[in-house]
């Protein structure tokens, strides 16, 4: 695009271009007047094109003034397509944004030299980003620069929540959360420390009774054998292989009768307390326990057959992902897992005894205030399981039907509680914290030998001893 002025009339490339500008110039209340330096004066920045030209950013429909220090008489226009020139008088020019992209703008004198270029970046209209970015985040400093098509966002944010909220506005603006570059730091990132609890209690009952019947008759030539024995099938074999009662009727070893009995309780109690602390919006991971190896397959090479196996862990697992909300709330993703190696369910391969796994494991996300505590699962659970084996017939007689039949009898009942506490911490002193091994020294000899003892105690410098009571006289005369 070229226009003159001087003698000749002013020649525009475009009367749409000329009737666009005037119609945005008389929507716009006012302009931002930007004095041009003479390019004989040295230059301001150099472009990649060679020319000293300053840079100008410009929005959709927005437009800048530039007054120059000598008269106008060409310019030129790289793209008129993204940005446009509109001379107004000999020494003032008004540069109208229309598309995102960039182009460059260059005026000259009456003699062809030049006066001033300007490298134009026309980008989405952002002030009203910026506008929602200020009223939404009144504690942080977020900066907004178009990008292409797109949008970068910098500057710095207390929360990741205040973070998130901006990507978000700037996304909705764009239209696409891929074209939105997140670069806002975020400072004094709150530590989260998580206290998980595993209680369980689980109550075991098993009543086992059963009577196993042998007889050897004889009667002339025909020899009769009877054997009659009832297992137990509820807990995968009899338990009560040694309480036994065993009983020969009349002088000869023709009928005996074992009589097996057997009655147990049991009570296991399960408490796992894991703490672990975490960055705000950072992952951490917990893990107290071991593996054992479980048979995977056989590998065989000159025929030489070996087991392979892999390994299985076990123990105690948290995960936690938290991330420190408005309010002083804390939202937590958590899996949690406490697991045990048990013989239950166990199976034989190839010899080897593979033991299973008991394993209470819960995976949630909860909202929690700082120090407020959660019940994230509870588990109540009882089972019952009854079997009665014996000869048909016989078992149903009654009283006497004891004889030939087997009863056996177990029941669990299962209590379990997850419960949650985060806290918002914040570094201690070393003096403040103290360890298991504080004051912990060994025995002497003659204290291990003598009186058995294999530890022994000292006193911690900072910590206040309990207070003890004395009896007798104590204290000094004096005459």
């Amino acid at each position: 695009m070229t226009c003159e002025i001087g003698t000749r009339p002013f020649r525009p490339l475009s009367s749409v271009a000329i009737a666009l500008s005037a119609a945005v110039l008389a929507l716009i209340p006012s302009f931002t007047a930007v004095q041009a330096r003479d390019y004989r004066a040295g230059p301001a920045t150099t472009s990649s094109s060679g020319l000293n030209a300053q840079s100008i950013a410009l929005g959709i429909g927005k437009s800048i003034v530039i007054d120059l220090p000598r008269d106008i008489k060409d310019v030129l226009v790289a793209d008129p397509k993204i940005a446009n020139a509109v001379i107004r008088s000999a020494q003032r020019a008004y540069i109208i944004g229309a598309t995102v992209g960039q182009t460059n703008i260059v005026f000259f004198d009456s003699s062809g030299q030049q006066i001033a270029a300007y490298d134009i970046a026309v980008t989405r209209d952002l002030n009203g980003l910026r506008a929602a970015l200020k009223q939404s985040i009144a504690n942080g400093d977020v900066h907004v620069e178009g990008l292409g098509e797109g949008v970068m966002l910098t500057g710095w944010v207390g929360s990741p929540i205040e973070a998130q909220q901006a990507f978000d506005l700037a996304a909705r603006l764009v239209g696409d959360d891929k074209k939105v570059v997140n670069n806002i730091a975020v400072r004094g990132r709150d530590q989260v420390m998580l206290k998980i609890t595993v209680a369980e209690v689980q109550r075991d009952v098993v009543k086992q009774l059963g009577v196993d019947l042998s007889a050897n008759l004889a009667y002339g030539t025909a020899v009769v054998n009877f054997k009659n024995t009832n297992p137990f099938t509820q807990s995968g074999g009899a338990l009560v292989s040694d309480n036994a009662l065993t009983t020969k009727f009349g002088s000869l070893p023709s009928v005996t009768a074992t009589l097996r009995a057997m009655e147990s309780a049991g009570v296991v109690r399960t408490l796992a307390e894991p703490n672990l602390t975490a960055i705000s919006g950072e992952p951490a991971t917990f893990l107290a326990g071991g593996e054992f190896p479980v048979p995977s397959g056989v590998t065989c090479t000159n025929g030489v057959c070996t087991p392979s196996v892999q390994f299985k862990k076990f123990g105690i697992l948290l995960n936690f992902t938290p991330v420190v909300m408005t309010a002083g709330r804390i939202s937590l993703k958590v899996m949690t897992e406490v697991s045990e190696v048990s013989s239950d369910n166990s199976v034989i391969i190839s010899s080897l005894s593979v033991p299973s796994i008991k394993t209470r494991r819960v995976e949630s996300t909860v909202e929690i205030p700082s120090g407020g505590s959660l019940a994230m699962a509870g588990l109540i659970q009882e089972q019952t399981k009854q079997a009665i084996n014996g000869l048909p017939g016989a078992a149903q007689i009654p009283v006497l039907g004891t004889l030939f039949r087997s009863r056996d009898y177990i029941n669990r009942q299962t209590e379990l509680m997850v419960l949650v506490t985060p806290y918002v911490v914040r570094a201690v002193a070393q003096k403040d914290l103290s360890r298991p091994d504080d004051g912990f020294a060994d025995a002497s000899d003659p204290q291990s030998d003598l009186l058995g003892s294999i530890n022994k105690l000292y006193g911690v410098p900072g910590r206040t001893e309990p207070a003890r009571s004395y009896r007798g006289r104590i204290g000094f005369i004096t005459d």
